[in-house]
């Protein structure tokens, strides 16, 4: 009898050279070897062990194409949403197996870089021959393909994907995109969360991004100011208040300019919506159900964080009814907050204004007027400097950054009239106006 953990024979294998790297282990090797890994799927796996062999430094030794492997060991960048994928088969105790054609010897570098248990590695691991290596490999090592996943975009891995038990298609090329719906094997990207649609490698906003230019927006002027504090890259927090249902609008042409992908929170309510919530879920949105108190959106934030993504949310949860609409205080919520502290990614304020003028809450759609369109304004400001030990204390610093960022009219006491408050009440609205300024915002998202 032995104490030691049976070894499990369910593998999750990913294919190295499409899906789990930004970059294939042969292009990582150079560009003599990115031309050999071309020819040697058009050649077979002869030609390709020649051309291997061929263009390797110095003449071709091992330990030239060993000492190769190495530096692009050292280099090598994996999926934004990879880590994660890799880290939950860790810790189901499965053995986690590389595939490539790049040679065995620097294959075997890159592998032990990424916390694999195995690399099958070499020109013949490619079409039908990875599956025989495969097959080969898990008879040798007491596993089973058909208790595995298989990680892999290349429609020359059809055989692989139709042989284990769990094929999931990633990032597929467009010979296998078609066959994968057939066959109905999963799909998703690990350049982006789960869930989250791809076409032709870009995002739902990547593809929409050159129609977000202000001077396409019929029913309102743009003023954007400062934005360059957005970061054009890496994770961030963004954090706006809430004055109307065109805020998502108006940040995420803001977020547009600077050219990058944010996951929006929001409340369950758009989720929902017919075809609206299909477009939030499309475009990696995260929904929020404040009635149930859980913390699993924001963890969902965390995580997108943590792959380098951009978050935005607006702290307050909803837009204020009533006197509290004209509040010179904002009140926020603790979410921005908690998702600082567990991640420590910048929180960078935007202060909105003018949206309500195209949107208010009393309207179901916005106003449409191409010969009056208000000015709208979104001011980005510098990171909150925060404790990441008190969200209380934290969420009034942000809150505070935000109407720092705001007009001057924003910070003074307003007396509204009857016209003015009942355009921040939603249509068919029962509540108690006179209680809306005593509501609590809340210690959640």
């Amino acid at each position: 009898m032995t104490d030691e953990p049976r070894v499990s024979r369910s593998l999750a294998i990913f294919d190295l050279d499409h899906g789990i790297l930004t970059q294939s282990p042969a292009s990582m090797l150079g560009a003599s070897y990115a031309t050999a890994e071309r020819l040697s799927r058009v050649g077979g796996p002869l030609a390709g062990s020649l051309i291997f062999r061929a263009l390797a430094p110095n003449g071709g030794s091992s330990e030239d194409v060993r000492d190769a492997g190495r530096t692009a060991a050292a280099t090598l960048e994996l999926a934004p949403h990879a880590r994660k994928l890799l880290d939950e088969h860790r810790g189901a105790r499965r053995r986690l197996i590389g595939t490539t054609h790049a040679p065995v010897e620097a294959a075997e570098a890159i592998g032990e870089a990424l916390g694999l248990d195995a690399v099958v590695a070499g020109p013949e691991v490619h079409g039908r021959g990875k599956l025989n290596a495969l097959r080969a490999w898990a008879r040798d090592n007491s596993a089973s393909l058909r208790r595995s996943y298989y990680y892999g975009g290349s429609f020359a891995d059809a055989s692989v994907f139709a042989d284990v038990g769990y094929p999931v298609v990633v990032d597929p090329d467009p010979a296998l995109a078609p066959l994968a719906w057939l066959k109905g094997w999963p799909t998703r990207s690990l350049h982006a969360p789960s869930g989250v649609a791809r076409v032709a490698g870009r995002e739902l906003q990547e593809w929409i991004r050159p129609l977000a230019r202000p001077e396409l927006v019929a029913n309102a002027r743009f003023e954007f100011v400062d934005l360059d504090y957005i970061p054009e890259d890496g994770p961030a927090i963004v954090c706006g208040n809430h004055r109307s249902y065109f805020d998502a609008s108006a940040v995420g042409l803001a977020i547009a300019q600077r050219g990058r992908v944010a996951r929006f929170l929001g409340k369950k309510e758009v989720f929902d919506a017919p075809l609206v919530g299909a477009l939030a879920r499309a475009a990696g949105g995260i929904r929020v159900d404040r009635g149930t108190g859980s913390d699993e959106p924001l963890q969902a934030a965390a995580e997108a964080l943590e792959a380098g993504e951009l978050i935005c949310l607006m702290p307050q949860g909803t837009i204020p009814r009533g006197p509290a609409f004209f509040s010179p205080e904002l009140k926020g919520r603790w979410g921005a907050a908690r998702l600082a502290a567990m991640t420590k990614a910048p929180v960078i304020p935007l202060g909105v204004w003018g949206t309500e003028q195209v949107w208010p809450r009393s309207s179901r759609l916005p106003r449409l007027n191409p010969l009056n369109r208000p000015l709208i304004t979104v001011h980005a400001g510098p990171p909150v400097a925060l404790t990441y030990g008190d969200p209380d204390t934290d969420t009034k610093a942000i809150m505070s950054a935000i109407v720092d960022l705001l007009p001057e009219e924003a910070k003074l006491p307003h007396e509204p009239t009857e016209e003015e408050l009942r355009r921040t009440y939603p249509p068919g609205y029962k509540g108690e106006p006179g209680r809306e300024a005593e509501r609590r915002p809340g210690s959640d998202i």
